[in-house]
């Protein structure tokens, strides 16, 4: 959330090309934060403006875009799941952040499964071991119930020889196609119970993946399909062999969905995996020993806990769902990351925007001992998805009430709130001595990132904005649901 990247402008303007380097279009819903990687921009959005005319109606897209034009150079189009609308809500896309090593981008896609992509493409030929492109392009009639990926295929991406398979539907790929080299299923493969768009960014430790899996309830919000399903799994990067996962009970009391991505602590020389889960507890676990090699075909492991923290001690842990629709009291939950700076956590929390109650919080932990101690806790508004951004003793964090905090990083105490006048799903960022924010009415705001307030720009974008600004290379890159600009200073 912090960036040593500038300069970079405190405003833009994409009519009249004001410190405009280029501007284009997106789909029409975009969720995702902008990644930039070795010369390519990669950003998921959905196919409500479609680049080719073999992939038509909703889809869930990621975009490799030439980051000196915003050239598309390749997409990956995948067709939406079809048994139940909460398994992959109307065009959303994918909502899910890649993550980009050396030549392999890795996602989750829209169905829940976990792709691990070629960063150039099908244009230099299909890579294996995954070679099926045709058949996981082409949407496949399916009346099997809570199945990620198509029919055809095994959870590993292996195709299916049962006689009971009928024949799946192809749509040849072409060069402007992504070039799938390995996939997990974690609806077949870990058991996992999908709700309204997979919002997963995945944390690479050597050659093991982390990522939250997006389990949650039916379509009823009252009930969890699967108790048993794991909220933190672990895979191998090479190839997506399903390594790890949490067995601390989370699934069973969830409230609404696992959104938080993991993160990485280094406390006293040793990593831990940080993970804010659905049930309203923040969890540290013993990261998988890179050392020992997977067996094949051997079930996965269950992850150490090394520490929990209660965010809501005041809050149900059982029997959750009976406050559905309970503004006042019941669980909370998280949508952000928990970020680790000077021995300390910050995280956000609180009752879940759509269905839970109003109260919401930013705490700091203190790990300087290995174990969590509550240093602070700031009060928010109302609801949040932020993650939060530490920057020279500040914390920057938004609400869903319309507001931005700057609090001491040290004591929790307020320095300054600014009312953003419109929702905020996405979260502040921090670079060039300003902080930048954008809002589900379509502003973007710019302030000094300074323990006094000072209001740099307030930029009108014309389409709500869920992604979090981020900068490269002396740009500064804003998604709003339709357009990617790239601002530059001259």
């Amino acid at each position: 959330m912090v960036s040593a990247e500038a300069p970079l402008p405190a405003s833009f303007n994409p009519k009249s090309g004001h410190n405009l380097r280029w501007s284009i279009p997106l789909g029409t819903e975009t969720h995702s934060t902008p990644v930039i990687a070795g010369g390519r921009i990669f950003v998921g959005t959905n196919n409500g403006e479609p680049r080719d005319p073999r992939h038509q109606g909703d889809r869930g897209v990621l975009m490799a875009l030439d980051e000196s034009t915003g050239r598309l150079l390749w997409q990956l189009v995948v067709p939406k799941r079809v048994e139940d609308i909460y398994f992959d809500w109307k065009n959303a896309g994918i909502s899910s952040t890649a993550t980009v090593e050396g030549d392999r981008v890795y996602v989750v896609d829209n169905r829940g499964v976990v792709l691990c992509l070629d960063v150039h493409g099908l244009a230099n030929g299909n890579n294996g071991p995954f070679v099926n492109e045709s058949i996981y392009y082409a949407p496949q009639p399916t009346n099997e119930l809570a199945r990620g990926a198509p029919a055809a295929f095994h959870p590993n991406g292996t195709l299916r020889t049962d006689p009971g398979i009928p024949t799946p539907n192809r749509v040849e790929p072409g060069p402007l196609d992504a070039d799938i080299l390995w996939f997990f299923d974690l609806t077949s493969g870990a058991g996992i119970w999908s709700h309204d768009a997979s919002h997963s960014s995945i944390l690479i430790r050597g050659d093991h993946l982390y990522l939250n899996s997006g389990t949650g309830v039916d379509n009823t919000h009252r009930r969890i399909r699967r108790p048993d399903a794991p909220s933190l799994v672990v895979l191998d990067k090479r190839t997506g062999q399903y390594l790890a996962r949490d067995r601390e009970g989370i699934g069973a009391n969830i409230y609404h969905s696992t959104w938080a991505p993991p993160s990485m602590a280094r406390v006293d020389g040793q990593d831990q995996i940080l993970f804010a889960a659905g049930n309203g507890i923040a969890y540290a676990f013993e990261p998988v020993d890179p050392g020992i090699p997977p067996a094949p075909d051997a079930a996965p492991v269950a992850l150490r806990k090394l520490w929990s923290f209660d965010f809501d001690p005041e809050a149900p842990k059982t029997d959750v769902h009976r406050f559905h629709l309970n503004k006042q009291e019941g669980p909370s939950n998280f949508y952000g990351a928990p970020v680790f700076h000077e021995n300390r956590v910050y995280l956000a929390g609180g009752g879940d925007l759509w269905w839970g109650k109003n109260g919401a919080w930013l705490k700091c932990l203190d790990l300087a001992s290995g174990k969590p101690e509550l240093r602070w806790t700031y009060p928010l508004v109302r609801h949040t998805f932020s993650t939060a951004a530490v920057h020279q003793g500040l914390v920057f964090v938004s609400d869903c009430s319309q507001n931005l905090h700057c609090v001491d990083a040290q004591t929790g105490l307020p320095l300054w709130t600014q009312d953003l006048q419109g929702e905020t799903w996405a979260s502040p960022f921090v670079a060039d001595s300003k902080v930048y924010v954008g809002t589900r009415r379509g502003t973007l705001h710019v302030l000094a990132a300074t323990r006094e307030k000072r209001e740099l720009a307030t930029l009108v974008l014309g389409s709500p904005i869920s992604a979090t600004a981020v900068a490269a290379n002396g740009v500064l890159y804003v998604a709003t649901m339709t357009h990617l600009h790239a601002a530059k200073t001259p």
